[in-house]
């Protein structure tokens, strides 16, 4: 596994991020559609892929997910999908859809960046732990990322409490 500095990936992943915008918006007006993960975070590491996070209603989530796959994408079949999340992947780029329903509980994808992005420490802490994992498997890899993930998301509810 290989890691990118912000400057080497996010030029590329922020003009990506908006040609994807458009197309998903004429698609499906009434979307929400927001860039996520590290790319839409100052100064992260990243593999140098791009995450969209497109929130529907849930009336309107399987009709969508048929809509998006005109451009080009298919579902995931090795990460969770729910009635309520579901990923699909690009056949020409290195981009991930993230179709959320309005309300459930993986609307924390936006929760997540903007802990980031608004804290330089927490993405340093992000940075390191990817580069720990250079050389690990893929599998390895995401279980990690997402303890972490779960970790601050957890940390942020029990401050609520």
């Amino acid at each position: 596994m290989q890691f990118f500095s912000a400057p080497e990936y996010q030029p590329n992943c922020a003009q990506l991020f908006e040609d994807y915008k458009n197309k998903i918006q004429q698609l499906i007006p009434f979307a929400i559609v927001e860039h996520i993960g590290s790319s839409a975070i100052a100064n992260a590491i990243s593999k140098g892929d791009l995450d969209i996070y497109i929130e529907i209603p849930a009336h309107q989530f399987l009709d969508s997910i048929e809509k998006l796959q005109q451009l080009n994408f298919k579902e995931k079949l090795d990460t969770l999908r729910t009635h309520e999340l579901c990923m699909l992947e690009s056949q020409q780029h290195d981009v991930a859809l993230q179709i959320v329903v309005t309300g459930s509980e993986f609307c924390n994808f936006i929760t997540f960046r903007d802990l980031l992005r608004h804290s330089p420490s927490l993405t340093q802490q992000y940075n390191q732990l990817k580069q720990r994992c250079v050389g690990l498997s893929q599998d390895q890899y995401r279980q990690i990322k997402a303890d972490f993930i779960q970790s601050v998301l957890s940390s942020i509810d029990a401050a609520s409490k």
